[in-house]
């Protein structure tokens, strides 16, 4: 006879708490569900979701690109300067009037970036740019960072500077005409070394805190993680490495803040090897540009529009063309945003000369139209401007236009 208040072994068996099976969902914290219903809130109230959505889609669609015109007015004074022309507000409205009234343009580029001073500028007409854009079926956009700063203890890594007051800014934007907004961050690879991880977690902080301020005040957001081209032989391979790295980042802190993936666009780089490396082959570049989009980018984010990041004008079209051999049933639409691919020769071509006005504007869609056809994976040469070598990342003078 047992000994009373003593538990048999079936009984012990029986009274002990069960192992929870692997395959069983512990529950969730409060503050979890809380986030969550959040989340979900945030998502449903946002009175512009079905707009950003369509606007995302109507800019990624197949056979067109972006038009990245939002270099600063120093900048600009700087690509003027190069070929002779004053650094004035009337020769920067008359550079961008040349681009923006290109006849045929809207044909092959979906959205144009502009500077906060084109943004409310106007033609010689009178007209508003951003009216000039929608008439050609182009959706303006506007670049909303305020660059970059040094961050400390790093070895000249940079952040980018522009959340202050960005929202009031976003809606401003917003009723004079923007539906899209864009924001630039840095990360530095050279030889042996990539982003450290603070760089890398600060720049990604910024771009989905921009993004989700974006999308409230009805702008979509173009995500613009550059792992930036530096000096150094160092391999694709390295590059694939460390732009998957910055990549995957990124998009979690997109879903930390709750972006809604089907209303943003990404602005990445394309995998490229060192500045003083060969130049890879352009099957080379897609084969690791694309196994880096596959491992990285969700499908519902709609477009992904490569910079051309140094690459000359006809390598930037021959590399985009290789990305659709590549990957012809992509998810997202590989396609571009393209600055000086567009832009270096168009300018040389102008010179602030109003008998070269038509000729620039016929190269302009010259090759807005070859980048077309590369998107769609038709384009069969010749370049409309062939040859040139990569624009090396030390003759860059920043902003857009890459």
């Amino acid at each position: 006879m047992q000994a009373t208040g003593v538990r048999s072994f079936s009984q012990s068996v029986a009274a002990a708490p069960k192992p929870r099976s692997p395959f069983t969902a512990a529950a969730a914290p409060a503050r979890r569900s809380v986030a969550v219903s959040a989340g979900l809130t945030a998502q449903k109230e946002n009175p512009f979701a079905e707009e950003l959505k369509a606007t995302a889609k109507y800019i990624a669609q197949r056979g067109r690109g972006i038009l990245a015109s939002d270099e600063s007015n120093a900048t600009t004074g700087k690509r003027l300067e190069s070929v002779g022309v004053e650094n004035t507000e009337e020769n920067r409205r008359d550079w961008r009037q040349l681009l923006y009234t290109a006849p045929g343009l809207g044909q092959y580029i979906s959205g144009a970036i502009m500077f906060e001073e084109t943004l409310y500028q106007k033609g010689r007409d009178g007209t508003q740019f951003v009216d000039v854009l929608k008439q050609q079926g182009i959706v303006p956009g506007i670049k909303v960072d305020t660059g970059l700063q040094v961050l400390p203890g790093t070895d000249g890594e940079t952040a980018t500077q522009g959340l202050d007051n960005l929202g009031a800014r976003c809606e401003a934007y917003y009723k004079q005409g923007a539906r899209f907004a864009k924001w630039r961050a840095v990360l530095k690879i050279s030889e042996g070394a990539g982003p450290s991880s603070q760089a890398i977690l600060e720049n990604a902080h910024g771009l989905a805190r921009y993004a989700q301020i974006a999308q409230a005040n009805g702008l979509v957001p173009i995500v613009e993680p550059e792992v930036t081209l530096g000096p150094g032989a160092y391999s694709i391979e390295e590059t694939a490495y460390w732009s998957e790295r910055v990549y995957s980042c990124v998009m979690r802190m997109l879903n930390e803040y709750d972006v809604m993936l089907e209303g943003i666009l990404l602005k990445p780089n394309m995998c490229l090897p060192g500045l003083d490396a060969p130049p890879a082959a352009p099957a080379e570049v897609a084969k690791y540009t694309v196994r880096t989009m596959l491992r990285t980018i969700p499908a519902a984010v709609p477009g992904i529009h490569f910079l051309s990041g140094g690459m000359s004008e006809e390598e930037s079209t021959l590399n985009l063309q290789a990305l659709q051999d590549a990957c012809p049933n992509a998810p997202w639409s590989l396609t571009f945003s393209y600055g000086r691919a567009l832009q270096s020769t168009t300018l040389k071509t102008w010179a602030g000369q109003e008998e070269n006005w038509d000729k620039a504007q016929q190269i302009l869609v010259a090759l807005a139209k070859a980048n077309s056809e590369a998107q769609l994976g038709q384009f069969k040469g010749p370049h409309p401007v062939p040859g040139g070598g990569r624009i090396l990342q030390a003759l860059r003078t920043g902003g857009a236009g890459k």
